[in-house]
């Protein structure tokens, strides 16, 4: 198991670097001159000579991606070039906006999907079967869009009972919190909760079908014994490759919804970021946001090993 952990770790190393590249370059690439943002239409050349050369934009590529890896491995990720703010400060005051909305999403989906999955599997080709696949094929059509304005229109402007829209801190207003972000966690959970459900559904289906459930069953064990004792746990791991998967998506694709509904997390940053061509800021939003799913892909790595026993990685050999 150690030498699992660290040639994954060595792996997400390697990633991570790599990333640090594709984001600079990337960066790179936006039209647009960050200095004329900074300085206005009415600037002369001499003042945007004079900023690109504060902020380093006249050196050479290499040497502004060695100085700005080398800073950002100190955790310095820079200074905003359209508020003066630093980036960590800025990410530090969004980022917690988002992981809750993440977190609630996903709560929300797994609340949905993971029971509705296993019913379904349990009862295939009956009437509930049907019923739970159609609502998942609904939740996959359904624009996030479209379903927010909907939810707006008849939980907010008919009948009164959650707000419109904005955000209040958790620990400031736990109750007000929560009303406000409920919409926009059902939203993208509701999509997830779908995929998870189509997902759990053919897991179970698969397990179900394994010998050791037919033993299980001829022992006399009780059904709910054998479906969430034996059935369920082995089911789980491809779920939770696509739970790690859909939290770092999350991470950085709220971005329609927290627009919609007035959020001020990572998504409504990563717009405001890109429009205002602020390269350091852009860098350690979608940095950060890499990252992060590096970070949720060596954990759940790590946790199929947790979830079945069975599943041992050894270094040496690499067989399972």
């Amino acid at each position: 198991m150690l030498d699992f952990l660290v040639r994954r770790i060595a792996i997400s190393a390697v990633t991570f670097l790599l990333i640090t590249l594709i984001v600079f370059i990337g960066v790179r690439m936006i039209p647009g001159d960050p200095a004329r943002v900074m300085a206005g239409t009415d600037a002369d050349e001499a003042g945007l000579q004079e900023i690109r050369a504060k902020y380093g934009l006249t050196d050479p590529i290499p040497m502004q991606y060695a100085r700005w890896l080398g800073l950002a491995l100190q955790g310095d990720l820079g200074e905003s070039i359209r508020t003066r703010e630093s980036v960590v400060g800025i990410v530090a005051l969004k980022l917690p906006i988002t992981i809750q909305l993440a977190c609630f999403s996903l709560l929300i989906a797994i609340g949905i999907a993971i029971p509705a999955g296993v019913f379904s599997a349990v009862r295939r080709n009956t009437g509930w079967d049907l019923l739970a696949n159609a609502i998942s094929l609904c939740g996959v059509s359904v624009p996030s869009f479209w379903l927010g304005i909907m939810l707006i229109l008849f939980l907010s402007v008919r009948l009164h009972l959650l707000p419109a829209s904005g955000y209040v801190p958790f620990f400031q207003d736990p109750v007000g919190n929560l009303q406000r972000m409920l919409m926009p966690a059902f939203v993208l959970g509701a999509a997830l909760a779908a995929v998870l459900m189509r997902q759990t559904r053919n897991s179970m289906i698969e397990v179900m079908s394994a010998n050791y459930i037919r033993t299980a069953y001829s022992k006399g064990l009780a059904e709910w014994v054998v479906i969430f004792r034996h059935a369920l746990r082995n089911g789980l791991i491809p779920i939770v490759t696509i739970l790690g998967l859909q939290m770092g998506a999350l991470m950085g694709g709220a971005v329609v919804t927290e627009q919609i509904f007035v959020v001020p997390g990572f998504g409504r940053l990563i717009v405001e970021a890109v429009f205002t061509r602020d390269y350091p800021l852009v860098q350690g939003v979608v940095l950060i946001t890499a990252s992060t799913y590096v970070l949720i892909n060596l954990l759940v790595d790590v946790s199929y090993s947790l979830l079945n026993p069975r599943i041992r990685v050894k270094g040496s050999s690499g067989e399972p």
